[in-house]
């Protein structure tokens, strides 16, 4: 019988995923499912992990690679904090996410979640923060209202005229991102699942689906499959998902700080996402690669496959023009590199996870929308539990509401 899955059971769905006290995986070796998982971003790879400690027999497929520069989850960083405004369905999930973050540093002895905490800086509409309060206490994560006075005493390196109020985000940070993909491949194969480089063709399924036939002709057999390729999505399930997941163009520039000044860096610079006519963020230190600046205005529709990544004079003179205002000790500061990457956009920016409406083994997972990144292991948790117990989703994620 289904298992429905409502905002409130959210969280407990996720708790009941087999990571044991100790925060090492308790892989269960019996004779699990046989689970093909296409795409190794930050959705398909914590998928294909958790099903694997779930004790499914699991196969994870990716065209480039986990984090290859044409990916989603490509890139140096990305950002992790829980402010949704009244989406409290994220900010649940952001907050198991950060824990299982961390867990997973702890296991790996490594360091891919960054907790530099966030700022996010209003000028003017507070809505968003004001609606955000709420739902971050409710799932445990501290949150604080500073006047421009206070944010300026924090951080005077940065500039708050016209700023009407500061929002702090003490447990947020920033994730590795290419990096982590990597690892947690990595993990995948060390813990008995299987990777395979290989492209999927588009397929069309009236009926549950038993085999996929790559590219270069390998046939992978399977009892039930996961789609998780991002930007691809629509390409890979043309009749079923199509437009309804639209890659967006996004622009990012790093800007080179004076040598030897860590005001730059954390603990003096938090991540910052600045709240005004268009939203602009940044991760302090970017892992070394420079002051990032970055819009998060939805670009235009992208070829995630053949598109030119070379950035545009016009969003560089923005990002300067933004810099300048907020951050004049930068305003010169040289511009070491740019990045073209892409979000894959619902129409309303929630997630979509659903079964296959006419192939019932077979699940879709994908618009991140420009904030799936962060979830990337409590999404893995939640999604292997509908795979192994053929569970129903929540009514936000699902295929009908595009």
């Amino acid at each position: 019988m289904p298992i429905p899955v409502s905002r409130r059971d959210l969280i407990a769905l996720s708790m009941a995923a087999p990571l044991a006290a100790s925060g090492s995986p308790a892989v269960l070796r019996g004779a699990g499912p046989r689970v093909v998982v296409v795409g190794a971003g930050a959705f398909g790879g914590w998928t294909a992990l958790m099903l694997r400690r779930a004790g499914a027999d699991v196969t994870l497929v990716d065209a480039w690679g986990p984090g290859h520069a044409r990916a989603s989850s490509s890139g140096e960083t990305r950002v992790i904090r829980g402010t949704y405004g009244d989406r409290a369905i994220y900010t649940t999930m952001a907050a198991r996410a950060m824990r299982l973050w961390q867990a997973h540093d702890a296991q790996a002895g490594r360091h891919f979640f960054h907790k530099t905490g966030a700022i996010w800086i209003f000028s003017g509409d507070e809505s968003f923060g004001e609606s955000s309060v709420a739902p971050m206490r409710a799932a445990g994560l501290p949150i604080e209202w500073l006047d421009p006075a206070q944010a300026r005493a924090r951080w005077p390196h940065m500039a708050f005229e016209g700023v009407t109020r500061v929002l702090w985000e003490p447990e947020a940070g920033y994730a590795l991102a290419r990096r982590a993909c990597e690892h947690v491949v990595e993990t995948l194969i060390a813990e008995g699942g299987r990777y395979v480089v290989g492209a999927v063709p588009p397929v069309s399924a009236d009926t549950p689906i038993s085999s996929l036939t790559l590219a270069g002709g390998e046939t992978l057999q399977a009892d039930r499959f996961v789609f998780a390729c991002g930007p691809w999505l629509g390409t890979v399930l043309p009749d079923v998902v199509g437009t309804r997941v639209r890659p967006s163009r996004q622009e990012s520039f790093y800007f080179g700080t004076p040598a030897g000044d860590t005001r730059w860096l954390p603990p003096g610079m938090p991540v910052w996402l600045d709240y005004g006519a268009r939203l602009y963020y940044g991760i302090p230190g970017n892992a070394h690669r420079g002051f990032k600046v970055a819009d998060d205005s939805y670009g235009a529709t992208f070829d995630p496959t053949h598109g030119d990544r070379a950035h545009t004079p016009e969003m560089l003179a923005e990002a300067r023009a933004f810099l300048r205002r907020r951050f004049p000790a930068l305003a010169d500061a040289p511009l070491l590199g740019s990045e073209v990457c892409q979000y894959e956009l619902t129409s309303d920016s929630h997630f979509l996870i659903d079964r296959h409406p006419r192939a019932a083994n077979a699940w879709i997972v994908g618009g991140g929308s420009g904030h799936g990144f962060k979830m990337g292991p409590a999404l893995g948790e939640y999604v292997a539990r509908l795979v192994l117990e053929q569970g129903q989703t929540a009514p936000e994620f699902r295929l009908a509401h595009r």
